[in-house]
């Protein structure tokens, strides 16, 4: 999987669910291919897409799209 594939799919799946999810439930609901996120990966996420991580559930960091500015 290249990177844009990735970050495609990465933001589909959060746009379609504002509330966010973990890293293991978009890992399952896309199938990605990996067990864990590479971090140069995410901090292009965060960078391109506006991926924010803060929240967590069960110690699991929340994946969210930051809300567009009004």
């Amino acid at each position: 999987m290249k990177y844009t594939e990735f970050r495609d799919a990465i933001h589909q799946g959060l746009q379609a669910n504002p509330g966010g999810y973990t890293w293991v439930q978009l890992r399952e609901r896309l199938q990605l291919p990996y067990d864990q996120p590479c971090p140069t990966w995410v901090a292009r996420l965060e960078a391109e897409i506006g991926l924010e991580r803060k929240e967590r559930l069960r110690g699991a960091y929340i994946w969210k799209l930051k809300p567009p500015k009004e």
